[in-house]
């Protein structure tokens, strides 16, 4: 019994030690962190964290973007061009004496990217998971009420229908608190103010960028260099010609051709553009009943875009 009490203390002084660590008081510091990313201004994340609040992350050249790559401990090398609002990450770097944290490797999960990247593009489609449900719901009350007629000879599925019931509600009950959560995550992209934004139209079914709209993606990238905590945001869009799977992936290559021009001939860095969005054939700028039309909405739209923080200052 005299002996016991080590273990304890020893344990006691190792989690004071971790708790320190997390602090990150001092410089040189080593930090692990886990958070939600709020708001990011070009080099920089602010990340919101249960344990020490609001943290600045800072990165660097040196900085490795990670994703865990199947079962293993493998992972996936990635740009840092995905670190967007809404996305939980978990940061291990050093802290400084502005308890800042310069991140040396940042780790995050596939399916908080896509998540991420559903809110940056202005979709919530977990309200249509809800309007899904509440259809079943309903379903299964008209099912019930059937069974009800009959109750001897359809125990058994009146059953089946009462829990289906059940599980339905639970799961309007959990897409409802996913639709709050994403409402909160999309109002912070609202932070930022739009510098400078240019339209890049394409010929159909194709993904080359013009001689004249490649002028304009300089002359909007060499300006954007002289703003401080910039971000490049590109979306592209196709017209309603070919199916749905088609349009996706071509709006997809519309606007990595860009990003990739902006990167490689207008010596963007890559930590200042954001994940691109494909939207498909989604909010059409004219009509695709007409040729015009068609080809107005076969485009990349990209922005610079601010924290409106950084640019009151």
């Amino acid at each position: 019994m005299k002996q016991t009490w080590k273990p304890i203390v020893a344990y006691t002084v190792l989690v004071c030690c971790l708790l320190i660590g997390v602090g990150y008081g001092g410089s040189n510091d080593k930090v692990k962190l886990k958070g939600l990313i709020t708001t990011r201004t070009g080099e920089t994340l602010t990340i919101k964290t249960a344990a020490a609040g609001n943290v600045v992350v800072v990165l660097d050249d040196a900085t490795k973007v990670q994703q865990p790559k199947g079962l293993g401990l493998r992972k996936k090398q990635m740009s840092a061009a995905v670190l967007i609002p809404g996305l939980k990450i978990s940061v291990e770097g050093t802290g400084d004496a502005q308890s800042r944290v310069t991140a040396n490797t940042i780790t995050f999960d596939s399916d908080d990217l896509q998540l991420a990247e559903t809110i940056q593009a202005g979709l919530t489609p977990t309200r249509h998971a809800v309007q899904t449900n509440q259809q079943n719901v309903a379903s299964n009350k008209q099912n019930i009420q059937s069974n009800q007629r009959d109750i001897a000879a359809n125990q058994v599925q009146t059953a089946a229908n009462k829990e289906q019931i059940t599980a339905n509600r639970e799961d309007i009950g959990a897409n409802q608190q996913e639709i709050e959560a994403a409402n909160k995550r999309f109002s912070e992209l609202s932070e930022y103010e739009t510098k400078a934004d240019i339209t890049v139209n394409f010929a159909v079914g194709k993904s080359v960028i013009s001689a004249s709209d490649k002028a304009a993606l300089s002359a909007l990238a060499h300006n954007a260099v002289n703003l401080t905590g910039y971000i490049i945001q590109v979306k592209g869009f196709a017209d309603s010609s070919g199916n749905a799977a088609m349009n996706q992936q071509l709006s997809m290559d519309r606007a990595q051709s860009v990003i990739a021009y902006l990167i490689q001939d207008c010596n963007v860095p890559v930590r200042h553009v954001v994940a691109p969005g494909a939207m498909g054939t989604a909010d059409p700028t004219a009509t695709n009943e007409s040729a015009q039309g068609r080809a107005e909405n076969r485009r990349v739209e990209v922005k610079v875009l601010v924290n409106k923080g950084v640019a009151g200052q």
